[in-house]
């Protein structure tokens, strides 16, 4: 078993895992391999499209598997996929919304129950869970995310996901879950087409690494956004802000959305540094010099302020910002 798979295994309570080279790829394969000319069912709240322009109903036809709808955009139960299921059924297909959410009137039926009907009728669950948490970020104040752990603990078969978004490693994707299956996986010839180079599997088994020496939120970078207190997000902005009396900075509080295909609709508070820019000065011209800079400060421009969110500043960073901030050109007319 390679150092990945029991990474995977110690951290997720998968029998086994295999890396690809991203999570539409981890889809394409899964179903190819277990799904050739047989039905797969899946909610049509579901049928979604992803980054990039990639539809989930494409890459299901691609594959060769036959995608069956069922339920409403906004409903679907677990009756409806029991119905559905027949001879020709292979598995059933768990989506993540990635980045939309539905609010209301919706019902989505329960992995568990799924995982109930699909072992008594002998048929595959997957979950695209695309994501790939090894964190509950409920930790954080942020809800509606399942981590691989308990998806494969309520009884999905496999589990694709992201290396990238909320796992936080290199661009890539894992199948993890039943031995069984990532073996007949990892032996279809397409495997070898969408498999993983080394430099991505050194990556993500290094970012795995962090989450088994259980320093997640001290050495990845988007968990450490993340988890980030407020407080500390205030005395680094103040110091920064002590440390360019030249050119006058106000600490404005707003959320902040996680992004990168991952918690749809949830927000953190945070807080952004906005340099006091007199009416006349050009907007476009600031975001520009300091995007142009060295290094290169990339900002938001919300109701008219530049905003530089210190939440996506590391701590190790803030001299480098600085410097960035004090090339700010007196032609700016910054007010004092």
């Amino acid at each position: 078993m390679s150092e990945l798979s029991l990474l995977m295994t110690a951290l997720t309570g998968a029998e086994s895992a295999l890396l690809v080279n991203n999570n539409a790829a981890a889809i394409l394969l899964t179903l190819s391999a277990l799904a050739k000319g047989k039905e797969v069912i899946i909610s049509r709240g579901e049928s979604v499209e992803i980054g990039g322009g990639f539809r989930v109903p494409d890459v299901l036809a691609q594959s060769g598997a036959i995608m069956v709808e069922v339920g409403t955009t906004n409903r679907t139960y677990a009756s409806d996929y029991e119905r559905a299921i027949n001879a020709e059924t292979a598995a059933i297909l768990k989506v993540h919304p990635s980045n939309f959410s539905l609010s209301g009137f919706v019902h989505s039926a329960p992995l568990g129950k799924l995982a109930s009907i699909a072992q008594v009728k002998a048929i595959v669950i997957i979950e695209d869970q695309g994501s790939g948490a090894l964190i509950d970020p409920a930790e954080f104040g942020l809800s509606g995310e399942h981590t691989v752990a308990q998806s494969l603990a309520d009884g999905a078969s496999l589990v694709t996901m992201s290396c990238d978004k909320l796992l936080g490693g290199p661009q890539g994707g894992i199948i993890a879950g039943k031995r069984e299956l990532t073996e007949r996986i990892s032996k279809h010839p397409l495997a070898r087409a969408v498999r993983a180079d080394k430099t991505a599997l050194a990556g993500v088994a290094e970012t795995l690494r962090h989450y088994a020496r259980g320093e997640a939120t001290t050495k990845i970078p988007v968990w450490r956004m993340i988890s980030a207190p407020m407080s500390e997000l205030e005395a680094r902005g103040h110091q920064i802000c002590a440390a360019i009396p030249e050119h006058p900075f106000e600490l404005i509080a707003a959320d902040a959305t996680v992004g990168g295909g991952a918690l749809p609709g949830q927000t953190l508070p945070r807080l952004a540094l906005s340099p006091r820019l007199d009416q006349a000065v050009d907007i476009d011209l600031v975001t520009r010099q300091l995007r142009m800079g060295n290094p290169g400060v990339f900002t938001r421009v919300t109701e008219g302020r530049v905003l530089i969110d210190l939440r996506t500043v590391l701590p190790e960073e803030d001299e480098r910002l600085v410097e960035a901030l004090r090339l700010l050109t007196p032609a700016l007319n910054v007010p004092g």
